[in-house]
């Protein structure tokens, strides 16, 4: 199987190659040079400031990095792995790692001593490959929270600690929906939850769309299939079976597209990918609030005009409130052209030294406690409160964290549920397809 993954890989990336090989190779591989590739151009400073710290340290060796959009990123990455164009290091993301670790392409980690408890709870193990070894260590991590612009929530009369304390159901939806339907405001000003609200002319929504989720859902309706204690797979690592088919799954999937359906939700049609994502609508006022995860928070904060808050998520039927908890790496690949280097920058940017410096810029929560703190205090510096997305981490009693779903053919997974679910929340597809969708799923996994 893994031959034919990587012929069918190959022939879709034929294109890339081309466009790659017309650039060249600009890797700037040397034995004196380590090459680091990341997608987020609000983290670049920080790791550039890693960087030299780290070459003070080591002499002779010079880090040189490249930062690509996220869907260049990924398509010059693979290409990469092809041609011989890759880099040292790079960002791995636990969705693409499955496939990586199944194709072979990454060096083991286990000799660079990462231990579980140096960092956040969760973030190591997860990073840990079928075989056994360790193919990515520990970057960051984040969480999903409530943004809401709070003079559209005063005028609504909803106050903060009210918008703290939601709860849903997939029956009637609780006082989560309630408080979507309060948000929400026809073209007369007729609220969703008065008499003679028009769903067919909605001036502002209650809550943002980002899309129909793909296969996780992660800033759509993770944090309500999480509080079910619904899980994407039969294990929490290489799970053999998904459970989309499952009854739970399907009740908080219809009731959550149902939103759209009575007004609340900005419709399937007005969300695009590359223009005009949840975060867009809030900055335009075109909704009142959104699911959206912690690498947002400077993002939501610099809207113009705008004072933007956060909330927990909402507590579900299991009485606990939920948040996917994802966390980045650094992998090294295994064609890498300069092993050694690259394991001295990996060794270092898991460290407490680079983990603080990254965290006193306040865009990302590092993965380490320590560089943790440093960005939750560079946060308040700023005067955000971020508290939303980290007592999630901080308290397991009411709150439930869960990962991405870590398997094989993760690709094929997002290729048959993303259409699936568009479906269900553009056309009002019964959720019963999912079955069929689920049962194709598995087939692929099977083989």
């Amino acid at each position: 199987m893994r031959l034919r993954t990587l012929t069918a890989w190959a022939g879709a990336l034929t294109l890339s190659l081309v466009t790659g090989c017309a650039q060249g190779d600009g890797t700037g591989a040397s034995s004196n040079t380590v090459t680091y590739w990341l997608w987020d151009a609000n983290q670049l400073p920080a790791y550039q400031a890693c960087a030299k710290d780290f070459e003070k340290e080591n002499p002779g060796l010079r880090v040189k990095i490249s930062q690509l959009g996220w869907s260049d990123y990924w398509t010059k990455l693979t290409a990469g792995f092809i041609a011989g164009t890759q880099p040292d290091v790079f960002t791995d993301h636990i969705q693409k790692f499955g496939q990586f670790a199944d194709l072979e392409v990454l060096e083991p980690l286990d000799d660079l001593g990462i231990e579980d408890s140096d960092y956040q709870p969760g973030l190591a193990a997860n990073w840990i490959g079928q075989d056994g070894r360790r193919y990515g260590s520990p970057k960051d991590w984040d969480t999903v929270a409530l943004y809401y612009n709070k003079e559209l929530a005063k005028d609504a009369g909803l106050t903060a600690d009210e918008l703290n304390d939601l709860s849903w159901n997939p029956e009637d939806g609780g006082t989560f929906e309630k408080a979507v339907a309060r948000l929400t405001v026809d073209g007369k000003g007729r609220r969703g939850d008065e008499p003679g609200f028009d769903k067919n002319d909605v001036k502002v929504y209650g809550l943002a769309s980002n899309g129909g989720g793909y296969a996780d859902g992660q800033t759509q309706w993770s944090p309500f299939t999480g509080s079910t204690g619904w899980s994407y797979t039969d294990k929490a690592r290489w799970g053999t079976k998904y459970r989309y088919d499952s009854e739970t799954f399907q009740s908080v999937i219809s009731w959550y597209f149902g939103l759209a359906e009575k007004g609340y939700m900005v419709p399937f049609s007005d969300y695009n990918v590359q223009s005009n994502q949840a975060n867009t609508q809030v900055a335009a006022g075109k909704a009142a609030a959104t699911f959206d995860g912690a690498w947002m928070i400077s993002t939501y904060a610099g809207f113009k005009g705008m004072d933007i808050g956060t909330a927990l998520t909402p507590a579900g039927p299991t009485g606990k409130r939920a948040t996917m908890m994802n966390g980045l790496a650094d992998s090294i690949t295994k064609a890498s052209k300069n092993k050694a280097g690259a394991r001295k920058w990996v060794a270092y940017l898991a460290s407490d030294a680079c983990q603080s410096t990254v965290g006193r810029y306040g865009v990302v929560f590092p993965a380490t406690p320590a560089g943790t703190e440093a960005a939750v205090a560079a946060y308040e510096k700023k005067g955000l409160d971020v508290s939303a997305f980290t007592e999630p981490v901080a308290d397991k009693q009411d709150f439930r964290t869960f990962s991405y779903p870590i398997t094989n053919y993760a690709a094929d997974v997002t290729a048959l549920m993303q259409p699936a679910m568009e479906d269900i929340y553009g056309n009002g597809a019964p959720v019963s397809g999912l079955d069929e969708t689920n049962d194709q799923i598995n087939l692929i996994l099977d083989q």
